[in-house]
């Protein structure tokens, strides 16, 4: 196991009737911003709730964050809290809203040049300080809830570009599993695949010695395999919705990935689909996945075969059996959850690959947990999804 350095500060609020709790959280005398998406929190209920426990609290709203959430609209976002000189940031929504959020904490204190570059020049622009941030989070999907990350896409480039740091992590989350009732199947799906491909892009790498977070890992794979279907068939199970929900959360809290390689070529790739074709983020890494395992399949080898036995139980054949094996068991638990794992079935053409490709070449980027992936096996990894 690699050395480590691991702090999560933020405060974690769950369980049922935990949304008034907000006003416990958020500053009582700064100026704040509630920031949301469309109309999912308004028919929810979660936009009244909010509403009423923050009455005495001198409150800006800023609605219409996208699914992918845009630039454009992160910086209309930032023109208000200018403007209305606003304190402290209050995310309600998803991991959508949340990212967003993150950005426009540390876009609004950026003095050092353009505000893109904190997204597209992350490797070397440091983020050095941030509006305070809180979140009530409706949708299980991202963990956005308990770390620095953050996606934003640029609709008049498409380009979809991330940034990490610990200033803009929440200050504290409340996680209610009761939200998960009214989410439609599709986001359902969506959040259970992408908190799954979380875990592995931290988990399907190369042997450490670490088993703590294997067996850690593990416990989140298997737990999404379990009740992600629950809360699909049964949305108003609450047990179900509970489990998935921490599960999404622990997926990407930074704890499994503490002291072992992490990947990430998936949603290095995936950010593309939807920057190019809007794709939802979760259904690009269902496509990403099962081509990065095949083409990886011998540098991955022994966690792959490792993660089709602890996970699926396959231990019949020979090596490369057991590969094909873990993979189609990936696939076919995509599937089931009315998810698509191939480009064709979204219309994706060679051309998009292309672009793609093309893409990863003139950046130079090289992704992955040995740095081993470049514009060529990106290609290979897509052409095997086609």
């Amino acid at each position: 196991m690699y050395n480590f350095e691991y702090k999560n500060p933020v405060k974690i609020i769950f369980g049922k009737n935990t949304i008034p709790k907000v006003a416990n959280e958020v500053p009582k005398n700064a100026k704040v911003m509630f920031i949301y998406g469309g109309g999912s929190i308004k028919r929810s209920g979660v936009y009244d709730t909010v509403k009423n426990a923050l009455k005495n609290i001198e409150l800006v709203e800023f609605g219409g964050i996208e699914a992918n959430p845009h630039y454009e609209t992160c910086m209309k976002a930032i023109e208000t809290v200018k403007a209305e000189k606003v304190e402290y940031l209050l995310s309600v929504g998803g991991g959508s809203v949340l990212d967003a959020t993150k950005f426009i904490a540390a876009a609004t204190l950026y003095t050092s040049g353009d505000p893109w570059d904190i997204l597209a020049k992350s490797s070397t622009v440091e983020v050095k300080k941030a509006l305070p941030i809180g979140a009530v989070m409706t949708l299980p999907a991202t963990g956005s809830e308990m770390n620095g990350n953050s996606v934003i896409t640029r609709i008049s480039t498409q380009e979809k570009m991330a940034f990490s740091s610990p200033k803009v992590m929440p200050q504290f989350s409340i996680l209610d599993p009761e939200c998960v009732f009214t989410l439609p199947d599709k986001q359902v799906a969506n959040g259970v695949v992408d908190a799954f491909i979380h875990v592995i892009e931290q988990y399907l790498t190369f042997e450490v010695n670490s088993p703590i977070q294997d067996r850690f890992a593990e416990s989140i794979l298997t737990t999404l395999i379990e009740e992600g279907p629950k809360v699909i068939a049964d949305r108003k199970d609450y047990e179900a919705a509970a489990n998935f929900m921490w599960s999404a959360t622990m997926a990407l809290n930074g704890l499994i990935g503490a002291g072992v390689p992490q990947d990430w070529a998936s949603h290095m790739i995936g950010h593309e689909l939807t920057a190019l074709h809007g794709i939802d983020h979760g259904r690009t890494l269902a496509i990403i996945l099962p081509g990065m395992m095949n083409i990886k399949r011998n540098n991955k080898k022994d966690k792959i075969i490792q993660y089709g036995k602890r996970i699926w139980g396959i231990t019949n054949g020979t090596d490369n059996e057991k590969i094909d094996a873990a993979i189609a068991k990936t696939v076919e638990f995509f599937e089931s959850l009315g998810v698509p794992t191939t480009l064709h079935e979204y219309g994706v053409t060679i051309d998009t690959i292309a672009k793609i490709t093309g893409r990863f070449e003139k950046r130079g980027f090289k992704v992955g947990e040995k740095a081993d992936i470049d514009f060529n096996e990106v290609e290979g990894i897509l052409m095997d999804r086609l």
